[in-house]
């Protein structure tokens, strides 16, 4: 019994610690909480989680507050992640539902997440070392050239225009334009970007000598779309939240700021998560194997189409973070964002 109503004190220190950012003392407990037992009790079960070092006591101040060991117990002792209201599920399913393209829903998911958590927001671009090709439109422009189209199972468009050297507007171009577009996405269509850059490449030697130009041109532009698709991106907001939380930086927010500006360093963060969409994965200070975030949590999860995990997205702040709400609101943004790629991809 005992154990648990340490659970409890650790509980109810970590609660008011990051709603008043003050250390927590044995009386403030006993007032603002129904532990049961007199301050004499709270006083042994705070030195007990002292000397298992949940919680410090900063400076000479009489009151305790978390250690990184305290708010990870708090965190995987969370029950369950609280369900944002209906008014909060309805507030992300308008902001995110006008999304013209993907990056406007990047774009977007990025700002909502700021704006809810009052953190750093990070969204990662879907990795498109998991996603597909979902269809290659070819549209004749003037005589010669094609606008290729490239759509991905994520939502996202991408445009080339060539030169096929070949007259496109008689009976003979439109009948090769036809071929070629059958082709491409007969050996392109639902496969992963490395495949259908290889199979494309294949089709070229394949070709007629007559339109293995045109064919060239075509699988060209592609390559050049695919590999320049395939870079890993990954989007800020809210930068300036780190300013409003300076208190819970002892020295700067500078190192954290350097640290947010290495892209690499965030993919790698990021894509250290499972496989789960589901699972909201939180990092906290010294777990962060990066110097300049050791005095921050990472908040994210993955986000995709079906069950697959194309992206993660998530927030980082000061470790003094109100974590259930800020699971949520991760949680949340991420389905929704998932549920746009579902649409995308089914249409």
């Amino acid at each position: 019994m005992s154990e648990d109503r340490r659970l409890m004190v650790l509980r109810a220190i970590v609660q008011d610690y990051v709603q008043t950012s003050e250390p927590v003392g044995s009386k403030a407990l006993v007032e603002r909480h129904h532990l049961g037992v007199s301050a004499a009790t709270v006083r042994n079960d705070m030195a007990l989680l002292e000397e298992e070092g949940l919680i410090h006591a900063p400076h000479t101040s009489a009151g305790r507050v978390p250690t990184d060991a305290g708010y990870r117990v708090f965190v995987d002792r969370l029950s369950a992640v609280k369900p944002l209201s209906s008014g909060e599920r309805r507030a992300i399913s308008q902001f995110l539902e006008g999304a013209v393209d993907l990056d406007d829903v990047v774009d977007r998911t990025v700002r909502l997440l700021a704006s809810l958590t009052r953190q750093v927001a990070v969204v990662q671009y879907p990795s498109l070392t998991r996603s597909t090709v979902r269809h290659i439109e070819l549209v004749p422009l003037g005589s010669s050239h094609l606008m290729i189209v490239l759509i991905v199972n994520t939502g996202r468009v991408e445009q080339r225009v060539v030169d096929t050297g070949r007259v496109l507007s008689d009976a003979d171009g439109e009948a090769l334009v036809s071929s070629i577009r059958t082709r491409i996405n007969d050996v392109a269509a639902g496969v992963p970007f490395t495949v259908a850059a290889t199979r494309l490449r294949r089709l070229v030697d394949e070709t007629d000598e007559v339109d293995r130009a045109a064919m060239r041109a075509v699988v060209s532009a592609l390559g050049d779309a695919l590999v320049e698709e395939r870079e890993e991106r990954v989007v800020l907001a809210g930068q300036a939240n780190l300013a409003r939380a300076g208190a819970d930086f002892p020295r700067t927010i500078g190192p954290i700021l350097e640290a947010l500006e290495e892209h690499v360093t965030l993919l790698r963060l990021l894509g250290q998560l499972g496989d789960d969409p589901d699972l909201v994965s939180v990092r906290i200070g010294s777990e962060n194997p990066v110097t300049g975030l050791q005095t921050t949590s990472l908040v994210s999860v993955g986000y995709g189409s079906g069950s697959e995990r194309v992206a993660s997205l998530g927030v980082l702040g000061p470790t003094r973070m109100d974590y259930p709400t800020t699971m949520a609101s991760v949680r949340a943004v991420a389905r929704y964002v998932s549920e746009i790629l579902d649409e995308n991809q089914a249409t």
